[in-house]
């Protein structure tokens, strides 16, 4: 499965798209805000992980300082 995001910002140009892409067979939807914010979560925690282990309070005290 590939995946594509596309961000414009007239919503019948994006609309257009979604039309082109049903028509053609490709699955496609506007994503609603919190979507939006649930990608670009995920991304941060896929590029913030390290594999290392990380003591949970070590790292509450240093977020308290």
């Amino acid at each position: 499965m590939t995946t594509a995001i596309l961000k414009g910002n007239s919503k019948a140009d994006i609309k257009m798209l979604i039309d082109l892409a049903k028509k053609i067979g490709i699955d496609a939807k506007i994503l609603t805000q919190e979507e939006i914010e649930d990608v670009g979560m995920a991304y941060a925690i896929k590029e913030g992980e390290t594999g290392q282990y990380v003591d949970i309070d070590s790292f509450i005290n240093e977020l308290k300082k």
